[in-house]
């Protein structure tokens, strides 16, 4: 079957004409869809959506024109017609309030100086921490660095509770003096 006699038979309506139709362009349009959107689902169904809008206006088609590129301006509308709507559905979503909002929150995230100067504190401070005596060490080491509870620390170490209390407060007082000697 050649195209333009499928495009006739297709205007009466002939299934095996849009059949043959189909199986011609569809590779082209979707390859076109699939560059415009890089994602294969939607290329997939404004593939469809072209072929269903020009199949339902077949009796518009003009043959002094090739059918594939009248296919194809019909995706590209398609295609155009779901932008605009995604563009106002999130634009219709966002109030005055929500921008203001977002435009207020503050950036407390670390510089990259912020960091290097952390990591060399963290570093001075694990020196000193090494400066303690090891049961010290393993207190301030289970609270602050495994952010363990004193219940915790009291089941890990196997000691009452208040010792373990008293245990940090000590280690914390001695790594004071440790950096404040310095």
């Amino acid at each position: 079957m050649e195209i333009k006699e499928a495009i006739q038979k297709a205007k009466q309506n002939n299934q095996s004409a849009f059949n043959f139709l189909l199986d011609t362009y569809w590779n082209d349009v979707y390859g076109y869809l699939l560059k415009r959107t890089k994602n294969e689902n939607d290329a997939e169904d404004i593939t469809i959506q072209a072929f269903s809008r020009g199949f339902d206006k077949i009796d518009s088609f003009n043959e002094k024109y090739e059918f594939k590129t009248w296919l194809i301006t019909i995706a590209k509308n398609i295609h155009i017609d779901d932008i605009r709507k995604r563009k106002t559905s999130i634009a219709q979503k966002t109030t005055k309030e929500d921008e203001e909002r977002v435009y207020s929150i503050i950036d407390e995230s670390p510089s990259p100086e912020d960091k290097i100067i952390t990591d060399q504190n963290l570093a001075q401070l694990l020196r000193d921490i090494k400066k303690l005596k090891p049961h010290y060490q393993k207190v301030i080491n289970l609270r602050y660095f495994q952010e363990l509870s004193y219940q915790e620390i009291s089941k890990e170490l196997d000691e009452p509770m208040n010792n373990i209390k008293v245990k940090l407060l000590r280690a914390k007082k001695l790594l004071a003096n440790i950096i404040q000697k310095k």
